[in-house]
């Protein structure tokens, strides 16, 4: 048995499109979706993430807004460069690309964004709306193999996921949206005993750990979901997840690949999460209105 491909760029351009569509009809009602991205310092790898989400943003016909900083930016500058933009009607979506140089608290940044703006899902306002059902800004990653998993037919209800990873990013949040879907979660992680219990008795498995081909034909029941979070190179410096694929593709019943699995879809569910807030400021100003 070989798995059947989840294929994240197929999934996230009919997603595009959907949202695009979306994004003319806000137009012709006034409303320009609009997200704004700050990096802080010269990080090669956050500079890449920026770019392609501007790119995104145009590809969609979403405003964007690029902010840039020098490391040397103080704390108290980028808080009040959001609170700027906090107010900014003509931006409905605010990112501040993670990591942050060591001077600047994270957490503090991340509570200063609205919860109405926070599209990439990190504010605790967002994370505690979605541990208790309610509306909210989901993280991006986790929403976006929430969506795959849903977009490739596989059901969830009643299913035993195995997460392996507990980061606040993607292990936690993911976790999370599968229970709200009725799944029986375990989380695994770097102290749990006898991983491949666990993940044997998994029906879908997220691999969420950074660490490269960490899970392999081992860990996977026979036609098991295995969903790969991971973005790493092996020695030969390829790109490869966290799932030794070759091997695993054998046993499980469907499987993401890496790259062009879980990664396309990130982006497009930030896009998502700010075509959602435009629509939310419309929303409201034609309440206040009428």
């Amino acid at each position: 048995m070989t798995a059947t491909i989840i294929d994240g760029k197929e999934i996230a351009k009919k997603k595009k499109q959907e949202i695009a569509n979306e994004v003319e009809k806000l137009k012709a009602e006034g409303i320009v979706p609009g997200l704004a991205v700050i990096l802080v310092g010269d990080n090669q790898a956050s500079r890449t993430y920026v770019n392609s989400k501007q790119r995104a943003c145009k590809e969609l016909g979403m405003h964007s807004v690029q902010i840039e900083y020098p490391e040397s930016l103080t704390e108290e500058e980028l808080l009040g460069k959001i609170a700027e933009l906090n107010q900014d009607d003509t931006i409905h979506g605010i990112l501040v690309q993670l990591p942050l140089p060591k001077a600047i608290n994270e957490t503090r940044v991340i509570e200063a964004i609205s919860p109405e703006k926070d599209v990439d899902g990190f504010h605790p306002v967002n994370i505690g709306r979605m541990i208790t059902g309610q509306d909210a800004f989901i993280s991006c990653t986790p929403f976006g193999i929430l969506v795959m998993l849903k977009e490739a037919g596989i059901e969830i209800a009643g299913k035993h996921a195995v997460v392996v990873g507990r980061s606040n990013i993607v292990g936690k949040p993911v976790g999370q949206l599968l229970l709200n879907e009725n799944a029986t979660v375990t989380y695994c992680h770097s102290r749990t005993k006898d991983l491949e219990k666990h993940t044997l008795e998994a029906d879908i498995i997220v691999a969420a750990v950074g660490r490269a081909g960490f899970i392999t034909e081992r860990h996977v029941k026979p036609g098991a979901v295995v969903i790969d979070v991971g973005i790493n190179r092996n020695e030969a410096g390829k790109l490869c997840g966290d799932v030794a694929y070759e091997e695993a593709k054998e046993k499980a019943g469907f499987i993401t690949p890496v790259p062009g699995g879980v990664g396309p879809m990130t982006i497009t569910m930030l896009m998502f999460n700010t075509l959602k807030s435009a629509r939310n400021h419309l929303n409201k100003l034609q309440s206040s209105n009428s």
